[in-house]
């Protein structure tokens, strides 16, 4: 196959989306298909680079101004259009929802070609910056919204990585989703035992006291994490229990955080060293790890959450969204109220002190984890691609149908929802992340 993918962000960028896009372009790459990236260059100029089958091709950009180490494109149409139309892809799989993917889907139309458009982020992710005016987030959470519905009609199918999200698009935005799980990598992230010299290497490294559990946060240091909640609760448990934070990333706000630190009193034992990255030490300092904790009420999957869990450690998380399908209650963890300080460093608090338990939860977590494997994303994005496309000869086969893909309906009958994908029957509809946060 031939498999165009659209992205904004892509490594050396860091999100979360940055890395499902690496990993699967090099997977489908590695499998021997032919592959073209178009994402936003971390340069600011346009740049391309390729490797075997992979073709990543960066387009000029300017810096996003509300993410570190983000940029995006402003102008990328006719750009899109023409590299489109060179590589002439089989399947164009969108990850950018707005002008880059965009741009993309149309051109598609134009080709005949099958698309698919996987969602990062719901529309709870952009109102959580904006200010607390009378009926704001109201409004621009209920226009994208909107714009959602009108960009499902844009592509064949629409992905999410996890069944809450494919429910709440479902009951919030009228149409269903296909499940894929981002996948982690179990080879990389384990719980094999690190040699007493690298751990000495690693504490020294990153000041780490080896004598002291460690509670640990990965991910971006922005306002959506609410990273504040989780350095809150730490202090909290720190007092009651000899322990130490490690706060793994970088944003907006890991200055603020520091001197948060700072004024509760546990900046001496709390860690800050930036961005790590997965093929570097990151793998190794969750396994030096005691604890993983996340308040982010807004996640689709949560990567760190994967890889924690794969790493096997017991997990401390609020129950919102898409957590409690990889953390079940008192089974590999704790599941908080959504900015509740005082249950998030009780939880903690219980896992310091009790090791044995911390253990058994992170040992009960490789069992969870195991369905989420890379192989087990690769092959279901491989399927989805395989069936999206004859499903598009097919119908350009039937002289009933015009050769253009610019109206959804007509692939909805034969590809609704592949074998394989079912969404369950939802106990309760998540209203979005909750403002208020209890002290």
């Amino acid at each position: 196959m031939k498999i165009a993918y659209i992205t904004q962000p892509y490594p050396p960028m860091i999100s979360g989306a940055s890395v499902v896009v690496q990993r699967l372009s090099q997977g489908m790459a590695a499998r021997g298909h032919s592959v073209l990236v178009i994402a936003a260059s971390d340069k600011g100029h346009s740049y391309t680079t390729q490797k075997g089958t992979l073709e990543v091709l960066r387009l000029a950009s300017i810096p996003n101004p509300k993410r570190a180490n983000q940029s995006f494109v402003l102008r990328s149409r006719k750009t899109i259009d023409d590299e489109l139309k060179r590589f002439c892809p089989d399947i164009l799989h969108v990850h950018d929802i707005v002008s880059m993917g965009v741009f993309g889907l149309l051109t598609a139309q134009t080709m005949n070609t099958p698309t698919v458009t996987t969602v990062h982020a719901l529309p709870w992710i952009v109102t959580a910056y904006l200010p607390e005016l009378p009926g704001l987030q109201k409004t621009v959470e209920t226009s994208l919204w909107k714009y959602s519905r009108w960009l499902n009609k844009q592509c064949q199918t629409m992905v999410v990585p996890t069944r809450t999200i494919a429910e709440i698009i479902e009951a919030r935005g009228g149409f269903k989703p296909i499940a894929i799980t981002n996948g982690v990598d179990l080879q990389r992230f384990n719980t094999n035992e690190i040699l007493s010299v690298r751990r000495n290497y690693l504490c020294e490294k990153y000041r780490i006291d080896p004598l002291l559990p460690i509670i640990l946060h990965v991910g971006r240091l922005d306002t959506d994490k609410h990273v504040e909640i989780v350095i809150k609760a730490a202090a909290r448990a720190m007092k009651n229990s000899s322990a130490q934070l490690l706060v793994v990333g970088d944003g907006e706000h890991r200055d603020t955080l520091m001197k948060l630190a700072q004024d509760l009193g546990i900046r001496n034992r709390s860690h800050f060293p930036g961005f790590v990255t997965p093929s570097g030490d990151l793998p190794e300092l969750y396994r030096l790890s005691s604890v993983f904790t996340t308040a982010s009420e807004i996640e689709t999957q949560s990567l760190v959450l994967l890889e924690a869990i794969a790493s096997g450690l017991p997990i401390v998380a609020v129950n919102a969204t898409c957590i409690p399908e990889l953390v079940i209650q008192d089974q590999n963890g704790f599941l908080v109220a959504p900015g509740n300080i005082n249950e998030l460093a009780d939880a903690l608090t219980k896992l310091i002190r009790n090791p044995t338990l911390a253990n058994q939860m992170g040992i009960s977590g490789r069992t969870i984890v195991r369905e989420h494997s890379l192989t087990r994303s690769f092959d279901k994005h491989e399927e989805l691609y395989r069936r999206l496309i004859a499903n598009c000869q097919r119908l350009s086969e039937d002289q009933d149908f015009p050769k253009s893909f610019s109206n959804k309906e007509k692939s909805q009958n034969i590809l609704h929802q592949p074998s394989g994908f079912k969404v369950r029957e939802s106990k309760h509809r998540y209203a979005g992340p909750i403002r208020e946060k209890h002290n």
